[in-house]
């Protein structure tokens, strides 16, 4: 019997989906290499039917990070995994339409530059088309970096990689830097090592939105897999290596997250920093150094492996991660624990409080630190009006601390909610600039702006960015580049634990100064992980109930609104609409509230709680903070439990 006929016998059995029998029929067609055709006979020979259903029954779609999926298999076929490499990856990226591969790259990669080229050709630039790929540490990321530089410059395009692994931050200025048309990072951030991901970006540096991101997915799949056996073998001589004036160009930029240099320079800041095995330590740690810090690495997590051998995660928002970093910090009497994760976007903090001991801060913690302090220090400077100005922002997202909407109410500053995903706070960004643009004389150069005088005339002729901030971890502190920046944000929170070093406090303790400010906010989030087919089936089941039936109650607390953004007209500070999205927003009788949504690059539902209470006094903070623990530790098991019955159908 021949593989197409097993495939189809076991779709007839119902031991795999309609759809996995026809992608797999499909890639079969496409006249595969000898080691993913045997991949395929060696799994249905396995009847690893579970397997070939989260491999074949979807193509890997775009979501908030553009792609992201395995690269290696639950079940491997030993055709594909070969002869491992030095670094312990397999010799071929597992074969699946739902993987991240060869040909699903290549297949990305295509449909990229034909809607780039289409791009230009609607704007009368006749250029060709300028790709920059950067990639991290994983397994496979060098191998698809090239492989999607290969493929470009077959299609006829220029393409600049880096010599070795780099932050996704540095790539998004490098494509402004370069004026390029489009930019890739090969990274899956901070997922498992089995993972890997492909993040798409456009000539504003920051990563696809609306109609651009739709527009490249129909390119994507327009793409026959009979077309990409052309691309499939790598050829690096059309291809641009960027050297050391790349990383400078980056350095310069990132050091201008600090507003105050002289407080990091006369406060000496002891920093525990770890890389997590990864980019962070490309420039972090210099630009530390350069500013005026001690920084103390850990060396067992300081070179690169695919395998982040020291951590169940590298996810620097998990206490785990930064076990190593926080005994290093204990040893060393540091002041400060920093933390990149794998493609330094998104940073994590420990910090000593009065007890002496090093606590750890969420994302929403750090974050409306860093929104205070700033907003802070430019009105010092003069960059902001003392009373404020609804010309000036800061931009976040919906699911992110409503603590950052006080703190911005406080300061007189306009405060931006925005979707999830870092792209939609810089397409805010790009509209700010090019409403700047509209209002100057032909050949002004808004790059060659320095910040400040761009702060300038942002607050005369547009909106002036301030910070923007996500709950995720991530943070970037002006527009030079347009995704969140770990590199930056280590800059940026060192600067802040410098000033409360040098006023005789704590981080925790300024924490405090704010919420006596503006009240206690508290918040929560609940993570369900629901892999492959079923598991999406499972999420689908979630979203589309909280639609039809959304909820009226958690225990005794009613729900008093119910925001659906997928069906609603949603507007933001600035009076645009927001676009439809699979987000709930409730709020419940009680003044908490939570955001549900399906997660754009892990397979989970996520819940985002947000609690707050005012408080008198200091005498009565601590009374508080238990209070709002108690009831949101309540409210999150009853929120758990009906999305797990609605997720099974019950």
């Amino acid at each position: 019997m021949t593989t197409l006929a097993k495939i189809q016998s076991a779709a007839a059995a119902g031991q795999l989906m309609p759809s996995t029998a026809e992608n797999i029929a499909a890639f079969l067609a496409a006249g595969l290499p000898a080691w993913a055709k045997d991949s395929i006979d060696e799994l249905i020979a396995k009847a690893a039917w579970s397997e070939l259903n989260d491999r074949f029954y979807r193509y890997l779609e775009f979501g908030t990070g553009g792609m992201r999926g395995r690269t290696i298999g639950v079940v491997n076929a030993a055709a594909e995994t070969g002869t491992r490499n030095a670094a312990g990856s397999p010799e071929h990226a597992a074969i699946g339409s739902n993987l991240l591969n060869d040909f699903t790259l290549s297949r990305a990669v295509i449909g990229l530059f034909r809607y780039t080229k289409k791009h230009l050709v609607s704007q009368q630039i006749t250029a060709k088309p300028r790709l920059v790929i950067a990639y991290d540490v994983r397994h496979f990321s060098r191998h698809f970096c090239e492989l999607a530089a290969s493929t470009w410059t077959k299609l006829g395009g220029e393409a600049f990689i880096f010599d070795g692994p780099r932050p996704t931050p540095q790539l998004s200025y490098s494509v402004r830097w370069l004026k390029a048309h489009a930019g890739v990072v090969i990274t899956a951030s901070h997922n498992p090592p089995h993972d890997n991901g492909f993040k798409a970006y456009f000539d504003d540096g920051a990563q696809v939105v609306p109609p651009h991101d739709k527009g490249i997915v129909t390119e994507v799949n327009a793409v026959p897999l009979t077309e990409l056996g052309a691309f499939l073998a790598t050829d690096l001589s059309g291809v641009t290596t960027l050297g050391r004036d790349a990383d400078d160009a980056y350095l310069e930029v990132a050091a201008q997250a600090v507003i105050d240099p002289r407080v990091l320079q006369q406060t000496k800041l002891k920093i525990a920093f770890t890389n997590i095995h990864a980019t962070g330590s490309v420039h972090s740690i210099p630009l530390l150094i350069h500013a005026g810090c001690e920084v103390k690495p850990v060396l067992a997590q300081l070179n690169f492996d695919a395998n982040f051998p020291t951590v169940k995660s590298p996810n620097p928002e998990n206490a785990e991660a930064l076990a190593l970093a926080v005994a290093l910090a204990e040893r060393e009497n540091c002041d400060v624990v920093l933390a990149t994760d794998p493609d330094a976007d998104r940073m994590g903090v420990a910090v000593r409080n009065r007890a002496g001991k090093m606590e750890l801060l969420t994302g929403n913690q750090i974050g409306a630190l860093l929104t205070d302090y700033r907003l802070t220090k430019y009105k010092e400077r003069g960059w902001i009006p003392a009373a404020g100005s609804d010309r000036a922002c800061i931009i976040k997202t919906f699911v992110t601390t409503q603590l950052q909407d006080a703190i911005g109410r406080a300061h007189g500053v306009k405060v931006i909610n925005t979707l999830t995903g870092f792209k939609w706070i810089a397409a805010k960004m790009r509209g700010y600039e090019n409403q700047l643009r509209a209002t100057q004389p032909a050949g002004f150069d808004y790059e060659a702006l320095p910040l400040a005088q761009r702060a300038k005339l942002l607050l005369q002729h547009s909106t002036f960015y301030a910070f923007g901030t996500e709950e995720s971890y991530g943070y970037l502190p002006n527009d030079f580049l347009r995704d969140k920046d770990g590199n930056a944000a280590c800059l940026m929170f060192a600067e802040v634990c410098a000033w409360v070093k040098s006023r005789g406090l704590t981080v925790p303790e300024y924490l405090d100064e704010i919420f006596l400010r503006c009240g206690f906010y508290l918040e929560g989030v609940i993570n369900l992980y629901y892999e492959g087919a079923s598991g999406n089936a499972k999420i689908k089941r979630i979203l589309d109930t909280y639609r039809a039936q959304p909820p009226q109650k958690f225990g005794d607390v009613a729900v008093a609104k119910f925001q659906d953004f997928g069906r609603e007209d949603i507007r933001d500070a600035d009076g645009e609409l927001i676009p439809k999205q699979d987000l709930y927003l409730v709020t419940l009788a009680n003044g908490y509230s939570f955001a549900a949504r399906g997660s754009g690059t892990e397979p989970k539902m996520k819940f985002y709680l947000f609690a707050n209470e005012k408080v008198a006094s200091p005498a009565g903070l601590s009374a508080v903070k238990a209070k709002v623990r108690t009831t949101l530790d309540a409210l999150i098991k009853l929120i758990e439990a009906d999305a797990k019955a609605r997720a099974e159908g019950c």
